[in-house]
């Protein structure tokens, strides 16, 4: 709303009331966009771990984002970080708070353009008690399947999400982190062609008042499912799956997305004594239908060859492998590793020959949720905690076969909305990881323990 230079050399009255006019309004303007600028459209806590820190913000336009933190009740003095929102990443920055001491709790306040805004929290480092004492307690809260309605895309009929209520029940919860097992957010069909589309979805679930709370009440770290992927039950065909894939880093900042060269959202993170392999199940996946030939895979050679790999690496007591897609179901009719069986036999075969203690498996997707206990002659049991749906309609009627399923543990199949959490407990030599199933306002449905000395 700059003057023209012709108005700009005139003196008449009028003219000088015009050019004051105009920059008032470039004035006014300005300060609207500054004020709607300075607060933060959300924030998220990233991973944590001893010595660094994850913050996420979104702005609602270009706009410098950072954050001063300090120790809570301490004399360390206030730092800052900072970043720029861009257009590019869609107003996203994820800080990297580093250098941070282990085991202590920090308070931080995010900046808008280098101001203090109300947006305060706090965040705590792991422990360091590797030699020094046992590991700590920790819980794990876990789930997937969150649809959050609108109406402008959703399918005719009844709401199919509903319950957001369960979101401020794991928040209630206090865990140490949070796994999205996938389907996080729900791409509606006129989403799958469009990388802008996709960030219009993950920015409404990131505002949703529900989900507020829950993004600063814990860490949180994710792997996606079809859903937050592209289309229902896609796989590596999908023609937008690079755009699917720079969404979901830019709002899932987990410490690594994939391997140099090996794209995807397969990562690891460690969480006291338990190593967390995350798998990305659709990046690499044939079709469902497609012939069972040896080259049919759902994790592809090298993500498969890399878990192999990180499993004899890791010398955590627990190591928790999860994907979207569930690993051991023999009676499913749906989509499960069941219909990949060369690639599904050779990693049962692989762990049986290696003889690894201490697997247990985690994944989401099937709209109810349940505990399965998979023999094996000569070692222990594969156990595998399914945990779903969170805001999706839940499956209320599982045929014959899923409730007469040999490898379920009785009284653990959920057919309703609920969350996992997934707790690590006791000295180092006697440690206990327990399975937990809660409903949708936080009362506890099931529970099953099993000690370290179980899984060897």
């Amino acid at each position: 709303m700059e003057p023209s230079r012709r108005m700009r050399g005139r003196t008449d009255p009028m003219s000088r009331f015009l050019v004051r006019m105009l920059r008032l309004a470039a004035m006014v303007v300005a300060v609207a966009a500054s004020s709607a600028q300075a607060e933060p459209l959300a924030v998220m806590h990233g991973f944590a771990d001893q010595t660094s820190f994850t913050l996420w913000v979104q702005s609602r336009g270009p706009i410098p984002i950072g954050a001063e933190f300090a120790v809570i009740d301490g004399n360390v003095p206030v730092r800052k970080v900072q970043g720029m929102a861009l257009p590019e990443h869609d107003f996203a920055v994820a800080l990297r708070l580093t250098g941070l001491e282990p085991g202590t709790r920090y308070r931080y306040r995010v900046l808008m353009n280098d101001e203090p805004t109300g947006d305060v929290g706090t965040f705590r480092t792991q422990a360091l008690w590797e030699w020094r004492t046992d590991p700590p307690a920790v819980n794990i809260a876990i789930g997937s399947c969150a649809y959050l309605n609108d109406g402008r895309f959703d399918r005719p009929g009844p709401p199919y999400g509903g319950g957001y209520g369960i979101f401020d029940a794991i928040a209630a919860q206090a865990p140490d982190v949070m796994l999205w097992l996938g389907d996080n957010v729900y791409f509606r069909e006129p989403e799958w062609t469009s990388a802008e589309a996709m960030s219009d979805r993950y920015r409404a679930y990131r505002e949703q008042p529900e989900l507020r709370r829950l993004w600063r009440a814990t860490s949180h770290v994710a792997i996606w499912d079809d859903h937050d992927y592209g289309p229902n039950d896609g796989d590596a065909s999908f023609i937008q799956k690079g755009a699917a894939l720079d969404t979901f880093k830019r709002y899932w900042p987990n410490p690594t997305h994939g391997l140099p060269g090996v794209p995807g959202v397969f990562t690891q993170v460690r969480v006291a004594d338990a190593d967390l392999f995350l798998l990305d199940d659709r990046w690499y996946r044939y079709p469902n239908r497609y012939p069972n030939v040896p080259e049919k895979v759902l994790l592809g050679t090298q993500q498969l060859e890399w878990l192999k790999q990180a499993l004899l690496s890791s010398n955590a007591t627990f190591k928790v492998v999860a994907m979207g897609t569930q690993f051991w179901n023999r009676v499913s009719r749906f989509e499960t590793w069941q219909n990949y069986p060369d690639e599904q036999q050779k990693l049962r075969d692989w762990l049986r020959e290696q003889r690894i203690a201490g697997v247990v498996f985690l994944s989401g997707d099937r709209h109810f949720s349940e505990l399965l206990r998979l023999p094996r002659e000569g070692t222990y049991p594969l156990y595998e905690f399914t945990s779903s749906p969170l805001t999706a309609g839940a499956f209320a009627n599982p045929d014959a076969l899923e409730r007469s399923n040999p490898d379920l543990v009785p009284d653990t199949l959920v057919t309703q909305r609920s969350f996992g959490m997934v707790r690590l407990a006791g000295p180092k030599a006697n440690r206990t990881l327990t399975f937990e199933a809660y409903d949708g306002e936080g009362a506890l449905l099931w529970s099953r323990s099993i000690g370290a000395a179980e899984l060897r």
